[in-house]
């Protein structure tokens, strides 16, 4: 499809214009960063792969009753979605300490955690996403209380659909990040996920061998970021020719 105005870039993928009002046209670059950006790299064949993981996770989202902003994929790096208002939070769950849960109280990375955490990020590069409380969520205005209450829902909805489609490949969700936007339908307000759900926003580790299989590859350099993506859509069978992904694809 033809290109349109650019709306916004971000460090991993770039919103268009919709061809219709109140969609937009999400493509995948190949870009990889890490530490707020400051270790960066282009992986060959990145973009598809989060194309093909994103559309499969919220396509499954979808058919479970929660709802998300994909609409259908266009091409293999681009796929059709719902406008919405971005929520300037991340919601992370933990269901096994590793990263900044570990570092921050000292737990032991790969600890089970006894339930599942969620947690709530302030979207600011600037600040390096600060860890906030939902006081301050409420007291600066960025959701109200309702919202939080259908933000942890929609995150525990969404951690026990990945996690049982995980554990059914050999593969464990250590933890994910998604992103909520607000939706109006006449007078009426929801939430739903959006942004994107792949191995870019989530820790996978082999269940027999603790292999990483998410961007920890790239942050720790343990080897090579598109196998280890290619790894998981195999697992899952999205790869329709079961191959490995290699070198840039270029879109209309």
């Amino acid at each position: 499809m033809a290109r349109r105005k650019k709306i916004y870039e971000g460090k991993a993928k770039i919103l268009y214009e919709g061809p219709e009002p109140g969609t937009l046209v999400q493509y995948f670059k190949d870009d990889a960063t890490a530490f707020n950006a400051e270790k960066r790299a282009t992986i060959d064949g990145k973009g598809v792969l989060n194309n093909r993981l994103s559309e499969f996770f919220m396509s499954g989202l979808n058919a479970i009753g929660v709802p998300t902003h994909f609409i259908r994929r266009l091409n293999m790096r681009e796929q059709l979605i719902r406008s919405v208002e971005i929520i300037p939070l991340e919601v992370v769950i933990r269901n096994v300490a590793a990263g900044s849960i570990s570092k921050r109280l000292g737990i032991e990375e790969g600890t089970a955690l006894p339930r599942p955490i969620v947690e709530f990020y302030y979207k600011d590069d600037t600040l390096g996403d600060p860890l906030v409380a939902e006081e301050h969520v409420i007291t600066f205005g960025w959701a109200s209380q309702q919202d939080l209450d259908d933000m942890v829902a929609l995150g525990l909805r969404v951690n026990d659909f990945l996690s049982g489609l995980m554990m059914g490949v050999g593969i464990k969700l250590v933890d994910f990040k998604i992103e909520i936007g607000r939706i109006w339908e006449g007078d009426y307000m929801r939430l739903i996920v959006a942004d994107e759900i792949s191995p870019d926003s989530c820790r996978l580790w082999d269940m027999k061998t603790g292999q990483k299989l998410d961007k920890d590859v790239f942050r720790r350099d343990l080897g090579d970021l598109a196998d280890a993506y290619t790894e998981v859509a195999k697992r899952l069978g999205v790869l329709p020719d079961q191959g490995t992904v290699s070198g840039p694809t270029l879109v209309n």
